[in-house]
């Protein structure tokens, strides 16, 4: 069923599901690189009363582009399940390292992960909802890539083999629940059958 939606009423349905790990909705949100995912998390988050979000760039490094589930199990799973605040290192891009300072990620109701692979095959069973940006990747890439200016042209090249490769390997498209697009007056979101594991 194809339904317009305001922030608040898909905030309303998220808060009413069923826990999915420890006390915590964990509430991903995939798509492509410059898809807009960054964006419609932070605004679904104050629609969710200021939810915490997790964005996977600060776990992912220039060597490991989606090799990060390790850090995101021990740093932010394992503590959620116990009931417990995460807390976690942001990788510094420009430094490249991640610093020794300590985030805080409170097991809130609801937090949204956000970020390309969020939606991985490792982490749905600790999903409450899977939302994917309706956008392809050529379109998310020219963006984002417009965004990011001439100067980061390089990365980008290795961006797009990587991304290729990951969602060849493990879609996350065909298992989520939601499609997002982005209006010209906030998302209309396309409510689907998931393929299940």
């Amino acid at each position: 069923m194809n339904e317009r939606t305001t922030l608040s009423g898909l905030a309303r349905r998220l808060s009413a599901l069923p826990p999915s790990i420890g006390p915590v909705r964990l509430v991903a949100v995939d798509g492509h690189a410059g898809s807009g995912k960054t964006t419609f998390s932070e605004r679904l988050a104050a629609a969710l009363g200021g939810a915490p979000v997790l964005h996977l760039d600060d776990l992912a490094t220039h060597e490991e582009l989606f090799e990060w589930t390790g850090r995101l199990r021990s740093w932010v799973l394992d503590p959620f399940a116990r009931g417990e605040t995460a807390r976690y290192r942001a990788y510094d891009w420009v430094a490249r390292r991640f610093p020794p300072e300590e985030r805080e990620l409170p097991a809130a109701p609801v937090v949204l992960l956000e970020g390309v692979g969020a939606g991985r095959a490792e982490l749905r069973p600790f999903l409450a909802c899977l939302l994917w940006m309706e956008l392809t990747h050529e379109g998310s890439w020219e963006r984002g890539q417009l965004r990011d200016g001439p100067e980061l042209t390089e990365f980008w090249d290795g961006w797009k083999r990587a991304e290729r490769a990951h969602f060849a390997a493990d879609p996350s498209r065909p298992y989520a629940g939601l499609l997002v697009l982005q209006c010209n007056e906030g998302y209309e979101v396309l409510e689907r059958h998931p393929k299940t594991d």
